[in-house]
């Protein structure tokens, strides 16, 4: 087993004119290839039915070009005094990554006031590599109205 890391935003605005967001994107460095074993997402302002809606999410691996507009965020070791993290992460890229030979590895959907918290067992982890280039989790389409989010993405770093 590798080294273990978070990345994650809190509390954090998605606004309806930002349209299509990745939520996360992860760039392995050199030989050393990421695995995903869990992810978390959540929405903590659309209180009530009238404010309800279904977010509609994907996992794709294998863009060249990075997003932007979001932030460059640091992994934290699972393990206290780890080294850092030789991949790079960044939330909420509101212009989303483009160009390359992509794959479509999870498509799903969650209702805002249940949440998404997903594990994958061993055999179902997302896997990324540097000949892959670029892992990232894409909220499809705009937000109804701005909704408040939080998010946690479990990385393995092998090697």
């Amino acid at each position: 087993m590798g080294r273990m890391y978070t990345v994650e935003f809190e509390g954090t605005t998605v606004a309806n004119a930002s349209g299509t967001v990745d939520l996360f994107e992860i760039t392995p460095a050199d030989d050393l290839p990421c695995t995903v074993h869990a992810l978390f997402l959540s929405v903590s302002s659309e209180l009530g039915d009238a404010a309800e809606e279904i977010l509609r999410i994907r996992v794709i691996r294998g863009h060249v070009t990075s997003g932007s507009g979001g932030t460059a965020t640091t992994p934290r070791p699972l393990v206290f005094g780890d080294s850092a993290a030789g991949f790079s992460a960044e939330t909420l890229n509101t212009t989303i990554a483009s160009t390359g030979t992509v794959n479509n590895l999870h498509s799903d959907g969650f209702n805002v006031r249940s949440g998404f918290p997903l594990v994958l067992t061993p055999e179902m982890r997302w896997g990324v590599t540097q000949a892959n280039t670029t892992l990232v989790v894409r909220l499809m389409a705009a937000v109804s109205d701005d909704v408040t989010m939080s998010g946690t993405l479990y990385v393995e770093e092998l090697g």
